[in-house]
């Protein structure tokens, strides 16, 4: 069993939950994720690690209550337990010095983007953050990113914090800037989202890594359901990723995979 140590609401349906599990705390690398099932014979939820304490043994989860398993997840408050953290798993993301980076994160996909612009910070590159939202309350992590980056640029598509539009938009700003255009570009966020950002990247030759867990499901590689082409060739993005190049990934096949399950979801959601 572990341990709930805190439940805070970061946006609507956007929860940050500190858990206790000190082997995974110790173990985890960015990008890597864990798999969570809340009670015996729950689902299984991949989840990546935002954040991680090895001295406290603790681990930071955002998660979004979009379906029936995450909603009851983040019902648990402190002091509560869930049956299941197992991992890390998945590949650990590859950070070198580069120069400028510049890091894009949409919606609930900032919390994925934090621990890889911390390391790209760490590793001594000149971040630049970049977030969006549809509105100022879906932005999240601002603050904490702002401490390692050297700005943070916000996007909400009704203007009502930062810049009215979205991410592609300063992103193509920055590209188009001799002073300012980065050697790497790391994208978190929705799928759409990220295939924007890949169109303008590729056009600027820049390279650029992409995160698919949104398309993950059980965790293992066995259920299939999230297998991608990447240059070519059959991947999964729980075992083979989940971060991979951009500019290589099938973006098309990958949008039409991605609603395999929304009937299904609706069923049991009721919407």
């Amino acid at each position: 069993m572990f341990e709930v140590l805190r439940n805070e609401t970061l946006a609507p349906q956007v929860h940050r939950m500190v858990v206790r599990a000190p082997r995974v705390a110790k173990a985890r690398q960015p990008g890597q994720f864990v798999i969570v099932r809340l009670e015996e014979g729950a689902e299984r939820i991949p989840l990546t690690i935002a954040d991680a304490d090895p001295v406290a043994g603790t681990i930071t989860l955002i998660i979004q209550a979009v379906g029936l398993s995450t909603q009851r997840i983040v019902a648990v408050q402190a002091g509560g337990f869930i049956r299941d953290v197992a991992g890390p798993l998945g590949k650990a993301t590859e950070i070198h010095n580069v120069g400028k980076v510049v890091c894009v994160g949409g919606g609930v996909g900032t919390a994925v983007l934090f621990p890889l612009a911390a390391a790209a910070a760490r590793a001594g590159n000149e971040v630049t953050t970049i977030i969006g939202g549809r509105s100022a309350p879906y932005v999240i992590l601002r603050d904490e990113l702002a401490q390692f980056s050297k700005e943070v640029l916000v996007t909400t598509e009704d203007g009502s914090l930062g810049v009215k539009g979205f991410v592609t938009a300063v992103l193509e700003q920055i590209l188009n800037d001799p002073a300012r255009k980065p050697a790497e570009v790391f994208a978190v966020g929705p799928v759409g989202m990220m295939a924007a950002i890949v169109k303008l990247t590729r056009a600027a030759n820049v390279k650029t890594v992409v995160s698919l867990n949104p398309i993950m499901v059980d965790g293992t590689g066995m259920c299939g359901g999230c297998r991608v082409t990447v240059g070519g060739k059959i991947q999964f993005a729980c075992v083979d990723g989940p971060e991979f190049d951009g500019l290589a990934v099938d973006f098309k096949e990958l949008s039409d995979r991605q609603a395999t399950y929304k009937d299904h979801e609706c069923k049991l959601t009721g919407k």
